[in-house]
């Protein structure tokens, strides 16, 4: 798994990751119309704006309103932001014929560098990681999950080998105090696993895990994908970043439509292949040297991309994809 190492340290400013790669994943795009599914900092969106394409802006995260602001005060009726949660494609389009979809899925560094946030472990803050500031934040999850639940959690979203060491450790420590800091929680974690030099937090993997389970991370990136497949148009371009294997993992099978096809009965005649959804899909792209050194968190980026066919969508099926299953009350 390539968890990054970097998502506990303040990067300032942000950087999008891939840049040039994700422009040539969309292009050709003079006078296309784009959904930045991932608005931030509007890293792509200024980009593509640039290179003549018009771009509808997605986040659900209030403080990327400046950004945008910014934006469609300097292109003016080329550039719209929606407020809402990326999966929420269709809506954002509002019927309008759309070239290409960008998705550049995980934690911002603008958000890692707001301790007020609760995503980063290296700065005290609320122990909160909510995208959108509504819902249930990670100190629910961590004061409120049974020690069986935090350790099924932080194994299947953070692939935390210590998971169970870590759950049991964070039960005891709460049932002193409730735990609300984020250097709480890291101090708790690195005293039970421990750290060894030069290598990433200790508390990486759960906090990776925390905050996917927060922002329902999986659920939103199938969502989106199969939302994209219903909503370009045969030649549509679809690009996504993704910063983990598990992500990763789920926008590869997608592509691969052998993942998805449910299995078929050895005793029965073998269906006809259909032709695919997506073709051509791209080799996965990864950062060279030089950006990995410009910006650390290039390192653990992915990028796939592929363009659309003429065939019909698929309904949403998340079987195949392989997303990490982990289910409240399970023992």
């Amino acid at each position: 798994m390539r968890v990054s190492e970097y998502m506990g340290e303040p990067q300032s400013p942000h950087e999008s990751v891939l840049l040039a790669e994700v422009l040539g994943a969309l292009a050709p795009l003079d006078g296309a119309v784009v959904i930045d599914g991932t608005f931030g900092a509007g890293g792509y969106s200024r980009a593509l704006l640039d290179a003549g394409a018009s771009v509808v802006g997605i986040d659900r995260d209030p403080s990327v309103a400046p950004f945008a602001d910014a934006l469609a005060a300097q292109f003016p009726g080329r550039f719209r932001f929606f407020a809402g949660e990326f999966s929420a494609l269709e809506d954002a389009a509002e019927g309008a014929a759309v070239d290409g979809v960008v998705l550049d899925i995980g934690v911002s560094s603008m958000q890692l560098d707001l301790a007020e946030r609760g995503f980063s472990f290296m700065r005290s803050g609320p122990l909160d990681m909510r995208m959108s500031g509504e819902g249930e934040s990670a100190a629910d999850l961590v004061n409120g999950l049974s020690e069986a639940e935090l350790a099924n959690l932080i194994f299947a979203y953070g692939e935390e080998r210590a998971s169970r060491r870590i759950a049991k450790t964070i039960v005891a420590a709460r049932s002193e105090t409730e735990i609300s800091d984020t250097l709480e929680l890291a101090r708790i974690i690195e005293k039970t696993v421990g750290r060894k030099p030069g290598g990433p937090h200790p508390a990486t993997r759960t906090f990776q895990a925390l905050r996917i389970a927060v922002n329902r991370e999986f659920d939103q990136l199938v969502e989106a994908l199969f939302a994209a497949e219903r909503l370009l148009p045969e030649g549509g371009r679809l690009a996504v970043v993704t910063f983990h294997s598990l992500e990763d993992r789920i926008v590869k099978r997608f592509f691969d439509e052998t993942k998805t096809a449910g299995p078929q009965s050895r005793h029965l005649p073998q269906a006809a292949q259909a032709q695919p959804r997506w073709s051509p899909v791209r080799k996965a792209a990864r950062a060279g040297a030089a950006e990995m050194a410009r910006n650390p968190r290039a390192r653990s980026a992915t990028l796939r991309s592929a363009i659309r066919t003429s065939m019909a969508a698929r309904p949403v099926l998340s079987s195949g994809l392989g997303v990490p299953g982990f289910t409240r009350g399970a023992a």
